[in-house]
């Protein structure tokens, strides 16, 4: 671990600049010779910039791909030549007669009853679902072992706020764990790569804002490895 991090970190600390929670976690990581994220790194680089006069690295600029939008396409449908004439059809409503507006009657009535018990049918098969199935809340979702967890340091956040991520594992020391966030609407918009860590545990940081962070809304957290996958959720302030 270069030892420059090490000491930014800790005159930051002594100087009381920045977050001192995050700075403590990411000195407790750069004393064990722990991994430590980019996101981790750039967080103590612009600090030490700021209010230790360090001079920023200079860094190659890389041409931004623009995306290429395509419009949906239009094809014209080309007016026939010359003329064109309006035709108007006259339909004539067919006569109705008693007998066929007794039939009529009797055919509503039953159609009526069948729909009031294909209605009374669905409404008591979806009580049954209720029941069996309730409803999830944030933070409340079941992961798929009880080896393998990941949540956030709050159940809620705002724009610009900073998240903190954590979770535990029984793979080994250095296996790498695969980390995501979705929107509501199921829309992947942060992904990272961390390392398992030799206590089992895993860890990271990230802020709330970017692109797909524009809805307020509740948004999923997953944690995946090879054989191992988990997921929690927190609620989103736009």
């Amino acid at each position: 671990m270069p030892d420059s991090i090490l000491d930014d970190v800790q005159a930051l600390l002594d100087k009381e600049f920045g977050d001192k929670r995050i700075l403590e976690q990411i000195l407790r990581a750069a004393q064990n010779n722990e991994v430590i994220s980019n996101f981790e790194r750039n967080y103590v680089r612009k600090l030490a910039e700021k209010h230790l006069g360090k001079k920023p690295p200079v860094e190659k600029k890389i041409p931004e791909v623009t995306k290429q939008i395509t419009s949906d396409m239009t094809i014209p449908i080309p007016s026939p030549i010359g003329k064109t004439q309006t035709t108007q059809t006259f339909v004539t409503s067919p006569k109705i007669t008693k007998s066929n507006s007794k039939n009529t009657q009797i055919i509503l009535g039953v159609g009526l009853a069948a729909l009031v018990i294909i209605i009374l049918g669905s409404v008591y098969l979806s009580g049954i679902s209720d029941m069996s199935s309730p409803t999830l809340k944030p933070n409340q979702t079941p992961t798929s072992s009880n080896s393998f967890s990941i949540q956030t340091d709050f159940s809620s956040y705002q724009k610009g706020d900073i998240i903190s991520i954590s979770g535990k594992s029984n793979l080994i020391s250095g296996t790498q764990i695969n980390l995501s966030i979705e929107n509501l609407n199921d829309d992947l918009i942060w992904s990272e790569q961390v390392n398992v860590k030799s206590n089992g545990q895993f860890s990271t940081l990230t802020f709330a804002g970017g692109f797909g962070w524009e809805q307020t809304g509740i948004f999923t957290i997953k944690a995946e490895s090879n054989s191992e996958q988990a997921e929690n959720t927190f609620s989103f302030t736009g």
